[in-house]
């Protein structure tokens, strides 16, 4: 190799473990029988692969967690809640916009000239508010003014 380059070889690469590795059972600790009658009255297809070892399925399948893979009912339950409480925050989403929507029912069409048009669009940019809101405010403080 030419001085100052480098190939893929050059650096140590761990070995990629495939998802169905079944781990060493020397750095798990022992699992007592109850634990193991557990695991079979859940899984009864994977007890009956280890206790035969001399038949090896075509196909590995990897062994199902309940941490991983939730029970058909708990699925079920999960998506029920999930979907209940979409539905939920959307009719409270609906009710919002009619609500906003009602209040802001009531338009006024006025026009302005061009330099007052201009003066209130730079009030509400240097503000951070938007014009309705200081045309609102300046129309209110004009009829309490007036008694109104």
């Amino acid at each position: 190799m030419a001085k100052g380059t480098s190939s893929i070889s050059d650096f140590p690469v761990a070995p990629r473990r495939s998802r169905g590795n079944v781990p060493n059972p020397m750095s798990q600790p022992a699992i007592d029988n109850e634990a193991e009658n557990a695991v079979a009255s859940h899984q009864p297809d994977e007890v009956a692969v280890e206790e035969a070892p001399a038949q090896v399925p075509a196909v590995h399948v990897p062994p199902r967690s309940s941490l991983i893979l939730p029970s058909p009912e708990a699925r079920r339950e999960r998506a029920t809640t999930k979907s209940l409480e979409r539905e939920a925050s959307r009719i409270r989403l609906q009710e919002l916009k009619q609500n906003k929507a009602r209040e802001s029912k009531h338009f006024v069409n006025c026009p302005l000239d061009y330099d007052t048009k201009k003066r209130l669009e730079r009030a509400a940019s240097e503000n951070d508010l938007k014009m309705t809101v200081i045309v609102k405010a300046a129309i209110d403080q004009f009829l309490k003014d007036n008694g109104y």
